[in-house]
């Protein structure tokens, strides 16, 4: 009997040790892609090459930021706390490229990235949001990233922990005594049991079990919507938390096929293995060191030139003022902890037809040294935008039709009359780049769209010709062009 005991407690020990080992492993790994965070400037400029089209002196400028940080983190510390990231100010007109310059950046250094619009701030005593929103915001992304990173690296044994569940489900265990303990049964299965499992397991894994319906025990996600007046967001995500938490723990049992309760089994698995408190710990580390954020439309809260002061002037210099502590470094309170901004990169962008860089307050021009001017696309460009990017707009519609058996080819004719048509009607009309092509090839593919069901297994060829019958009489005419296009 005290052997038994021993091996219980020997098992028990061993299987604990391993999941405290597994938990403490989720951070031993640095935030950002092993992959790319070692990539050389020429290397990140090449791999946005892949997804945007021209703008060369901002690729570089960001591929420079990124390699810093790398380089920072190889100083030793007493410096690497002295060096700071160079911000920066991106210029040029909608549609060129800017925010999608600094989405793929985020994206490829798989770094916490937040994108607000200035305009959505205002200063600390008028309705709207606070500042220190943006670092909330940046926060939530950060343990969301490294949650679910997490989970990845622990997913083999969720899969495991999810299979045991259905095969209890499937099998019961017997019970042997009034004290009956399911982790010592688990331990001690009967010959004869331990064979079943093991068919059950194989037929399990080969997909001849999914639909079979089980009956199991899934945790509810209490949640509740709380509406708040502007300006008092943090106040309702408290709230939140707090009723959330008033039903945490709470389980409801459902009927459900086996291909429909594996992956929810997976995920409240992964959810157990994964420590919450390191995990937040590691993702504050993570978004103070390694975070962006992209401010758009800065330009809206600058005064607009020597047009004289009005009302709206004490409201924008009031978030310019507010966005100073921010940048320059300041701690902010969020609900996983305090953040420091001190290394967070601010990438701004703003089209500055009205105003000028020159025309915000001086404190913050000094806070962004680096400052680009991207230039506005033309028709080249356009026909670039159309086929060269790894999910060009051409491949996009191609694939959307193929899937009701449509095979859809452009002729490179077509490409050529469809940029020339965008850039004209940027021309006349507003510049709005390249989201212009949505627009006119959106239009151009409107009947066929439409007609599509019915037309399973034609080939259509689009050239310039179809484009012209399509487009022509609506380019020609400014006032349909004006409304349409």
């Amino acid at each position: 009997m005290s052997s038994t005991h021993a091996l219980a407690i020997s098992l028990s020990l061993s299987l604990s040790l391993s999941l405290s080992l597994s938990q403490f492993s989720i951070l031993d790994s640095p935030m950002p892609n092993p992959d790319t965070s070692t990539m050389t400037p020429r290397e990140i400029v090449q791999e946005l090459d892949r997804h945007i089209v021209g703008q060369h002196d901002a690729k570089r400028a960001v591929a420079i930021a990124l390699r810093n940080r790398w380089r920072r983190m190889q100083l030793p510390e007493e410096l690497r706390n002295e060096v700071m990231p160079k911000n920066i100010l991106m210029i040029g007109p909608t549609g060129v490229g800017k925010t999608e310059i600094a989405r793929r950046l985020a994206t490829l250094a798989n770094a916490p990235f937040v994108k607000v619009e200035a305009t959505r701030f205002t200063e600390v005593g008028y309705v709207g949001k606070d500042v220190e929103q943006i670092i909330r915001d940046l926060a939530d992304t950060s343990v969301k990233l490294y949650r679910e990173q997490a989970k990845v690296r622990v997913r083999n044994q969720a899969e495991e922990r999810a299979e045991d569940c259905i095969l209890d489900a499937l099998l019961p265990r017997r019970a042997t005594g009034i004290g009956f303990d399911p982790e010592a049964a688990r331990n001690e299965p009967s010959s004869q049991e331990n064979d079943t499992r093991i068919k059950f397991r194989r037929m399990l894994r080969n997909g001849e079990l999914d639909e079979r319906e089980i009956e199991l025990e899934v945790a509810v996600n209490a949640s509740m919507d709380i509406m708040t007046p502007p300006g008092m967001e943090e106040m309702g995500q408290q709230l939140r938390q707090m009723f959330s938490n008033l039903g945490s723990g709470k389980s409801q049992k459902r009927k459900l096929t086996i291909k429909a309760a594996r992956p929810l089994l997976i995920e409240e698995e992964a959810g157990k293995l994964v420590n919450e408190d390191d995990v937040r710990t590691a993702a504050i580390k993570a978004c103070e060191q390694h975070g962006i954020v992209f401010i758009d439309e800065i330009d809206k809260v600058a005064k607009r030139g020597e047009a004289g002061s009005n009302g709206g002037d004490v409201s924008r210099e009031g978030v310019q003022r507010d966005l100073l502590p921010l940048v320059e470094g300041s701690n902010v309170s969020t609900k996983y902890g305090t953040v420091k901004t001190d290394h967070i990169l601010f990438i701004a962008s703003g089209a500055f037809h009205l105003a000028k860089p020159s025309d915000l307050i001086p404190e913050l021009q000094g806070r962004f040294p680096i400052r680009v001017e991207l230039t506005a696309l033309t028709k080249a460009d356009f026909v670039r935008i159309l086929t060269e990017p790894k999910a060009a707009l051409i491949k996009q519609y191609e694939a959307l039709l193929q899937t009701e058996g449509v095979s859809l080819t452009f002729a490179q004719d077509a490409v050529d009359r469809l940029a020339e048509i965008a850039a004209q009607v940027n021309e006349r009309q507003e510049n709005i780049g390249a989201r212009r092509l949505h627009t006119v090839l959106e239009r151009l593919l409107d009947v066929l769209s439409y007609e599509a069901p019915d037309r399973d297994g034609q080939s259509v060829t689009v050239d310039a010709a179809y484009v012209d019958a399509q487009l022509g009489e609506l380019v020609q005419d400014p006032d349909l062009s004006r409304y349409i296009l």
